[in-house]
């Protein structure tokens, strides 16, 4: 089940950013306009989490907030902003929200950011693990050991699949059949990129071993 994101922001550009980043993460993601429209959607379904910028036409991001927990939210709130004082943000902190990240930031912090608020309050996830290996597959995370993986979309897909299949030979033909779902003509050499690249993030001891001439196998 994708995790449900509540967007509000008044900035089209911005939110439009926001939208593409956060589906492409693979998040379910709605984005309203005004702390209004985003009060009207509350009423008609629960988000797992809210991005909620403060400087919003009408009813400004701080007042939003009290009213979302006053409306019983209890789920995370993430507050934006181009303000940086501390008063500022002691102020979104103290209206309700659980972080507060300041304008402009950087697209990875923000999901590192989001990742970090699910994992304190507990969402529901599907882990996958091998020896010291987990991945949360509604969070789309790594980690080995106390260590965060950073994975692009392909990689994340590469790594699903060793993991769903451990200790199990796996031929370049199934993983390119399974995880870019193309026929097996395709050229070797991409997966061989990727499985390198993997194994660089991972690290020592190595996980995913070549056997040859046939394939891959996630093994200790």
């Amino acid at each position: 089940m994708l995790l449900r994101l509540l967007i509000i922001e008044d900035n089209r550009e911005f939110a439009d950013y926001l939208h593409r980043g956060l589906t492409y993460e693979g998040y379910r993601v709605e984005v309203m306009g005004s702390a209004e429209q985003g009060l009207e959607e509350l009423h008609r379904q629960h988000p797992d989490l809210i991005i909620l910028d403060i400087m919003l036409p009408g009813i400004d991001g701080m007042v939003a907030c009290r009213n979302f927990r006053s409306m019983g939210y209890t789920g995370p709130i993430l507050m934006l902003t181009a303000r940086n004082s501390v008063n500022d943000r002691v102020t979104g902190l103290d209206s309700g929200a659980d972080q507060y990240m300041v304008k402009p930031f950087d697209f990875e912090e923000l999901l590192a950011r989001l990742r970090a608020l699910f994992r304190r309050v507990g969402i529901d996830s599907q882990i996958l693990s091998y020896g010291d290996l987990d991945l949360d597959v509604n969070l789309r995370a790594a980690y080995r050991g106390e260590k965060e993986i950073l994975l692009t979309p392909t990689e994340y897909d590469l790594l699903v699949y060793f993991l769903k299949n451990p200790t199990r030979i796996l031929s370049r033909e199934e993983l390119i059949t399974n995880v870019w779902k193309q026929s097996t003509d395709s050229d070797y050499s991409v997966l061989d990129v990727y499985i390198s690249r993997i194994r660089h993030k991972l690290g020592s001891p190595t996980l995913i071993r070549t056997v040859y001439a046939t394939g891959y196998i996630l093994k200790v």
